[in-house]
């Protein structure tokens, strides 16, 4: 048995496609932990930007090893 959770209306189900919205769900677990976490550094630079202004350029965030 797999959760499911609507892109549309937001709702968890058990189901492929939502009784609601009649809408394919999507999985609704998160993405597995590793210690080498590959993408770690570019999701840290979205959530910095996301705050960014539209007027401002967009910050960068530079992480060395």
């Amino acid at each position: 048995m797999k959760i499911f959770k609507c892109p549309s209306c937001g709702k968890y189900t058990m189901r492929e496609i939502c009784n609601i919205c009649n809408v394919p769900t999507a999985e609704a677990k998160p993405p597995k932990f590793s210690p080498e976490d590959k993408y770690g550094k570019y999701r840290r630079m979205a959530k910095f930007n996301e705050g960014a202004d539209n007027n401002v350029e967009n910050k960068v965030i530079i992480i060395s090893k």
